[in-house]
């Protein structure tokens, strides 16, 4: 189910594999992780009972979305330091929309990188690598093989959560609580 391209957190043992498909443009992914991701992450990935992989999709714009996940990627970065990265992107989407220039949205991802510890060339680089959009092009694949339509999309030990409530934290840990008690 893993692909090399997913960023992951938690364990592959746990009882229950969740998948988010998400697009670092969409304001709906931006709420769901700054409103119920570290919730998700404290109760469940790291309590060792979800391994979460996060797959990129691209939304509206798509060049905002391609150039969050590269940022996000940039020089190898652990998946600890990736989540820490979109995370400061979808806090600041709503700047970079404001911005209304891709000169204005490149200021604010670079800001986000040195705040990461990159230089301002580090973050032009990795924005500017073409490896991404073959990844990204895999991503579409893997979507398509779910009929993800739009994002967030969560898929729950390979079935998609098709109510809206899996995108708040109480939903989706309803969901959770539900298949790891069949787990057992």
């Amino acid at each position: 189910m893993q692909t090399p391209d997913d960023m992951v957190l938690g364990s592959p043992q746990a009882p229950v594999t969740l998948i988010e498909f998400a697009s670092a443009s969409c304001p709906h992914c931006a709420h769901f992780h700054e409103t119920a991701f570290a919730q998700l992450r404290a109760n469940y990935i790291d309590a060792g009972k979800v391994f979460f992989i996060y797959r990129e999709m691209l939304t509206s714009p798509a060049q905002l979305a391609y150039a969050g996940f590269q940022l996000a990627r940039c020089n190898n970065a652990t998946p600890d330091q990736y989540f820490d990265r979109l995370g400061q992107v979808f806090a600041r989407q709503q700047e970079m929309y404001a911005a209304g220039t891709m000169q204005g949205v490149l200021t604010v991802l670079s800001d986000i990188g040195v705040h990461a510890g990159l230089s301002s060339e580090q973050v032009l680089a990795c924005l500017n690598d073409p490896n991404g959009q073959e990844r990204i092009r895999r991503f579409g694949e893997s979507a398509t093989q779910f009929n993800v339509t739009g994002t967030p999309t969560f898929i729950l030990n390979g079935q998609k959560l098709d109510v809206a409530s899996a995108v708040t934290y109480e939903g989706l840990a309803h969901f959770i609580d539900q298949a790891i008690a069949a787990h057992h």
